[in-house]
Formats: C-alpha cells, structure tokens, sequence
C-alpha cells in the first residue's frame, strides 16, 4: 500500500513539474525582431521616439552626413552617427536610438574614422548607445517612416501581442481622428462619378462630405440664402448664379453620426441669425477692371488687367507628386456675421509629417486691388486646409503689409484649420504701399516668439506674396531674417514685364532674399487666377523640413580667400598637390552667391588675382577654376601677399559673411609679415596658416589668428597636407560656434 502511494506521489510530482516546464516555455517573451536601416537614413525621417536597429557594413563615408558629437542633429546619418560615437564600426551592427529635444549649437569632431560637422541649432536630437533594450521597453519590429519608405522584417505567424496592441490603438486613434475632420472625411460607398451642376450653395457650419472646385477663371457674386438645407437643387442655384462648382454628388443619404450633433448646432445658428436678419450670403469677389490699375506710388506706373495663364510645367509635376492627408475644398463661401466669443473649436493634433511654424506675409497694397485680394485670401485657405494645422503639427499666423504691417494673428490664435480659414476670410485689406522689407524687418524681431506661440522645436518658416515688386528693399532685411535662423519663400504673382523693369526698385529681389538661387526657396505665378496650382507644390515645399536648413551655419556663411604661395621652391608637382588641398577644402562648403564665396591669390615677390568672391557661384565651377590655376615661380613676398589679399579680396567682402584667409607657404618669407597680418586681423580677417617643410614657425604664429595652436598647422611633406582638411575645417566650425551672431 505504501509502495503504491509513494509511487503515485512522484508520478503527479514529475506531471506538475513537466506541466511547469511547459509553461514557463510558452510565457518565455517573444524574441525581438530588430528591422535594418540603410547607411543614408536620418534619424528625423523615422517617427518612433526609441527604437533598437540593425545598421549594414559600409556607412562610414562622407556622403552620410553627420552633425554634432554625443547629442546629433536629427537630420544626420544615424549609423555614421553610430560609428562616430563609436558604438559600431564600419561592419555594421546593433544600435538603440533615443530621441531627444534639439539643441540650440552641435560641436563637431573627428572621431572613429568620421568627421562629424558643426551646426547652430536644429529642432530635434538623438542619442545613440549599445544595441541592448532597456529593462521595460516594448521595441518596434516594424519602424514608421515620416515619408512612404517603411521597414518590414519576417516575423511569426502570429503577431506579438504588443504590435496587436499597438495596431488597435492607432485604429482607434485613426478613427477618431476622421471622425473629428468635419468636410473632409468622404465615404467611397456613398461616392458616384463627378457630375457638372451649374451652382451649389452651402450652409455656413454644415460639416458636409462634399468636394468642391473652383473654376479660376470664374468669380461668385453676392447672393443670399436662407441656407436651411445642406444644398439646394441644382435648377434653383442656376437662377441665382452662373455655373461655377463642379460638384462630387454623394447621394442624398441622411447625416453621419459623427456629424449629427454639428448640423443640429449648425441649424439652431442659422435659424437665430435669420431672426437677427443677418442671413449668410457669398462674398462677391468680382470687381471691375479699374481697380487692377492703381498707380503705384514710387513708380507712376499703371499695371494693365492680365489674361489668365498656366503655370510652369515644374509645378504641375510637383502638383501630381505631392498628395496631402488631408482633402480641402473651396466655396468661395464666407459669413457676413460676426463671430460671437465664443471657445474654439477642440484643438487639433495637426499632420505631425509637417512640424513648422509658419508665417505668412500678405500682401495688403492697394496695386493688389479687392479682386485679387480676395484670390489671395482663398489661396491662403487652400493652404492652411493643405497643410493639416494642428498642435502637433503646423501652426500659422498672417501678417499683412502695405504702408505698415499689422498682425492679424500669431501662431496660437488657431490650432485646426476650419477656425484658421474663417479667420482668414475675415481679413480686410490694409492698402497702401509693398513694404515688404519693412516687414520682414518685423517678423525677425517680433513675430517667432515664445509669446506668440513659437514652439522652439519646429524650423520657422516666412512665406512671402507679393504683388508684381516691392516698393523698398528686401535683401538687408531677408539676410537678418535667415541669419536667425528663419527659411524665407517668396510667392511672386505676375512680375514685372519689360516695360515695368526699369521702375523695380530692387532688380532681381527675389534671389537676393532667398538663401537658395536654385528655385526650391521661390515660385512665380504668370497670373492671380492660376495661384490655386501651387497650394500643393508650395505645402510640398514648406513641409520638407530635410531642405530647411537655410540658416547661418559655419558652411555657408564666410568668404574665403586662399593666399597660395607660388615660388620657385614649391616646384610643379608640389603645386599641383596644394591646388589639390585647396579644392578639397573648398568642397566641402555650401557654395552660392547668397552662402560661402571663394577667392583665391597667389603669389611670389608679386601678386595675381586667380578669382574674386563673386566670379564663380557654384561649387563646381569653384573647383574647376582652381585646377585652372598655373603655377607661376619666383620669389616668397609673404608679407605684401597678405596686404595685396586685404585689399583685392576681402575689401568686397559682404558686410554678413565672415572673412578666412587661408594662407599656405613652403619657406620664410623676404619680407615682414607681422604689420600686414595684424592689419588684416584688425579689419575682420580670421587668418589660418599652413606651413609645408621649411615654412618659419615663428612667421606662421604671427599670421595666424590668435590661439595660434588652433590656427596656424605645419606639415614635413606637401603629399601629407590632406591629412589637415579634416582639422581645418572643423577649427573653422568651432571659430564660427564661439562667436556672437552678426
């Protein structure tokens, strides 16, 4: 008996521990599935705040770009990062990235094989650190992208339970979010083939589904309606306007539930302003020809009513690439009553792919003429409704210019676009003259402030319309401007033709208040009625934080004079070899006429002037100009090379870029160096020397600025100059960094 129940006693004692066992097995966590980044991902583009990836052999090279030293700017390489900080090397490998607030300057260095860059400021940081989760943290296997590009890994069949979690959670929040885009969210069930009516007339706050297309080449006039239903037929809006929508008929079906309490509120207003005899009406647009031609002031020229053009094929292509997440629509249509005080409607989160604060400069003179004004401000709707305004996302004010400029309000005022498009249709026209510099001047002083709502994290970006030209000049007041940091577009509508040139105040404005000459910083309309093209392209533009990097940074902000010694000890070969460190440097700049100018002199007991600031504009022909340089021999006037260079180069040197001499010699020189250095470094002149084989130690510390040890570098051989490219410019970056702002 007892042998029995001892024996049962073990055989329920092993089932128990095997049971055990087994669930201890199943309850073990899920591996983790590490996705794999590509060598030019930056860590802006992805959207989780911390996630665990694989990085590939191969990404320490200089394409990768990397900004700043432990804490890096967003928008650099995350595994050239990596490999900087050293947490991998060039094989590749694991690494976990945090994201962290941006910082208000990066360092650079040169670290593990990587040079990393310097940098001002920039709206977001990361850190990068071993591999490893940390104790708590549920990683992402799948990593979000700001743009279409994702990341997908095999996985098991059955999805960890966390990402089940995680999809809920953005299907909730997804619904919510369509649910409170009132006009927007469009059922395809309930959607038939566009049909052409002649007119459509909507009620002021009914949240209808519809989609609606205002023909440019046509205007609404003033009606009155009682707007009690949501649309009237088709036959009883012909007898009150002209064919001007073209409109998405989604059946007769009854109201959605999510708009249900919307449309009664909307109908109680309605019928309370009907009783106050304050009906809701279109606002007219069409005025006649004479206020087009309005003299402007300092031109005595009148401007001739223009015919409608197309815009430039570019826009067209940009307009078929971008296709925004949010749909918007324009009526044409706006409430005479006045807004009652009243809170706002509930704060929207915003298209969080297109975080900046925004500003746009209206352009309020009386040349505009009430017409035009009106297209300007329906562009302007069109474009908050584009952008997805949210507090998460992008937020803007309007400033209007004429004579003075006024706020009519600041980044704050609004956080969803339907309260922000209501504003606008209310603005009124100021008049006067195209002050735009005056404005410009108050934006960069006034407007990005945390007062104002300036969120500090988010680039500022100025968007400016004008008119034909501007009645002053822009080009001091936009350098400022982006010297704070601020990205400035223009929006030109109907330039000057010939005839009108001569009366321009400031020839060529646009590329001198743009800090890009290549077209992406500016957009010009042939016509006011074709401006509703480019609310697309420009919402592309002004949501591609990648490219608004338009800022001072010690890259583009200097001109640069190499003062290269040509005497017969150098020797043609070697010469070759310094042109060769000359270009590798220059390279490495952001080249234009509006960033960092090259110069170059060489000399022996004489002076030649190879190129000035402004002979070449682009990198590339910067560098083929250098090649071009021939080898002269002769003599080491060192000293008089330095005053020839103060005065043929820097003597035109721009009041906003700051002045390197890079100066580069192989012996002593024949004269005294000291006077014509201290000149220069009294007139501005941040010196560098560079001293090859029997350069005169004492002579380089005397040329360079002081510190000497961070200006003045010495090499025992021309074929190791290469090996201070790196050095140089990174002095040049930290010098830059340490220095107050002009």
């Amino acid at each position: 008996m007892k042998a029995t129940v001892i024996a049962t006693f073990f055989g329920v004692f092993h089932i128990c521990t095997y049971a055990a066992k087994e669930a201890t097995k199943k309850t073990k966590k899920a591996k983790l599935y590490v996705p794999q980044i590509d060598c030019d991902v930056k860590a802006g583009k992805i959207i989780n705040p911390e996630f665990i990836a694989k990085c590939p052999p191969g990404c320490q090279d200089v394409k990768y770009r990397v900004y700043g030293t432990d804490i890096y700017a967003s928008f650099s390489s995350v595994c050239n990062a990596a490999i900087h900080s050293g947490i991998i090397d060039n094989a590749g490998g694991k690494i976990l990235v945090q994201k962290v607030a941006g910082h208000s300057g990066y360092r650079g260095s040169f670290s593990n094989g990587v040079r990393s860059l310097s940098l001002p400021r920039w709206r977001e940081s990361f850190l990068v650190s071993e591999g490893k989760p940390r104790k708590g943290v549920t990683y992402p296997s799948t990593l979000e992208y700001s743009s279409s590009k994702s990341t997908t890994v095999k996985s098991e069949p059955k999805k960890p339970e966390q990402d089940l979690k995680a999809t809920k959670s953005a299907d909730t929040a997804n619904a919510s979010e369509k649910a409170s885009e009132q006009g927007n969210a469009v059922r395809k069930e309930h959607q038939t083939p566009p049909v052409p009516t002649p007119a459509t007339q909507m009620a002021t706050t009914t949240p209808t589904p519809t989609t609606t297309t205002t023909d440019p080449s046509t205007t609404p006039k003033p009606t009155t309606t009682p707007a009690t239903t949501r649309t009237t037929t088709a036959a009883a809006a012909a007898k009150t306007r002209p064919g001007m929508h073209r409109v998405r008929d989604i059946g007769s079906s009854s109201v959605h539930p999510a708009y249900a309490s919307v449309v009664a509120a909307a109908s109680r207003q309605i019928q309370a302003a009907q009783g106050r005899g304050q009906n809701t009406a279109f606002r007219g647009t069409s005025t006649s020809a004479s206020n087009r031609n309005i003299l402007r002031s300092n031109t005595g020229i009148q401007r001739q009513e223009p015919v409608a053009a197309g815009s430039p094929a570019h826009l067209a292509m940009e307009t078929d690439l971008w296709r925004p997440g949010l749909s918007f629509f324009d009526t044409g249509f706006s409430s005479k009553e006045k807004l009652n005080p009243k809170p706002l409607e509930s704060i929207s989160q915003g298209n969080p792919n297109c975080k900046v604060d925004l500003s746009f400069l209206m352009d309020g003179s009386w040349s505009i003429g009430k017409r035009r004004f009106q297209l300007q401000k329906q562009f302007l709707g069109n474009v908050a409704q584009a952008l997805g305004i949210g507090s998460a996302g992008p937020l803007m004010g309007i400033i209007q210019y004429g004579d003075d400029h006024s706020t009519e309000f600041n980044l704050k005022t609004y956080t969803n676009s339907k309260d922000l498009r209501n504003a606008i249709e209310k603005i009124t026209q100021k008049g006067g003259l195209s002050n735009v510099g005056k404005a410009l001047s108050f934006v960069n002083k006034n407007f990005f402030l945390d007062a104002n709502g300036n969120r500090g994290g988010a680039p500022n970006v100025v968007v400016v319309m004008v008119d034909g030209w501007p009645t002053d000049r822009v080009e001091e007041a936009s350098r400022l401007a982006r010297e704070s940091g601020i990205n400035i577009f223009f929006v030109t509508i109907e330039a000057a033709a010939e005839s009108e040139k001569q009366n321009v105040v400031e020839p060529n404005f646009v590329d001198k208040a743009v800090c890009r000459t290549n077209g992406f910083y500016s957009i010009n309309v042939p016509s006011w009625f074709s401006l509703h093209k480019v609310v697309q392209p420009l919402v592309k533009r002004v949501c591609d934080t990648d490219q608004l990097v338009c800022s001072k940074t010690c890259l583009n902000s200097a001109d640069i004079g190499f003062v290269i010694d040509g005497s017969s000890s150098v020797g043609t070969s070697n010469f070759r070899t310094v042109l060769q460190f000359v270009a590798n440097i220059s390279k490495e700049f952001e080249i234009s006429d509006t960033d960092t100018r090259i110069g170059a002199v060489q000399y022996t007991y004489e002076q030649r002037l190879e190129f000035n600031f402004d002979k070449y504009s682009t990198k590339q022909d910067v560098l083929s100009a250098i090649k071009r340089i021939s080898y002269w021999s002769g003599g080491t006037s060192t000293g008089a090379a330095i005053s020839y260079a103060s005065e043929q180069l820097f003597s035109k040197s721009k009041p906003n870029k700051r002045k390197i001499m890079i100066l580069i010699t192989d012996g002593r020189s024949y004269d005294d160096v000291r006077v014509p250095a201290m000149a220069a470094h009294q007139n501005g002149v941040i010196a560098y020397s560079i001293g090859v084989a029997w350069a005169a130690q004492d002579e380089l510390e005397a040329i360079a600025t002081d510190p000497d040890k961070e200006h003045s570098f010495f090499v025992d051989e021309f074929d190791n100059l290469y090996r201070f490219v790196n050095q140089l410019i990174q002095n040049i970056c930290t010098e830059f960094n340490s220095q107050p702002r002009n």
